[in-house]
């Protein structure tokens, strides 16, 4: 479980990432980021219906997902929205964690 410093939780934190935010993409998640001032990285999650109907596949994805920025070295001071494509269903963690690991080593 991400610490609630590290949360993003209002609508209007998740607007002003979309709207000012840059995006880096990859084949199974794409990232909006955008620098905040804190001294904090902040995290959203957005696992839609496309990617499954079923809600407990999709809470399992978010659950993987926090697990693995959790463990991950990233910089301070940014928002970041994840937003899952539905392929990543058929993935495992170590595949899931493979690419995010890729795409925040392009943040740095």
């Amino acid at each position: 479980m991400l610490r609630k410093q590290n949360r993003l939780k209002k609508k209007t934190d998740f607007d002003s990432v979309y709207k000012k935010g840059y995006t880096i993409a990859g084949k199974l998640v794409f990232l909006k980021v955008l620098k905040n001032k804190t001294q904090n990285s902040r995290f959203g999650f957005i696992v839609s219906k496309k990617v499954s109907k079923k809600a407990v596949i999709r809470n399992k994805i978010k659950r993987r997902l926090r697990s693995i920025v959790k463990n991950i070295d990233i910089k301070n001071g940014i928002d970041v929205i994840i937003t899952t494509n539905p392929e990543i269903v058929e993935k495992t963690y170590q595949e899931i964690k493979l690419e995010m690991e890729n795409l925040f080593k392009k943040l740095c």
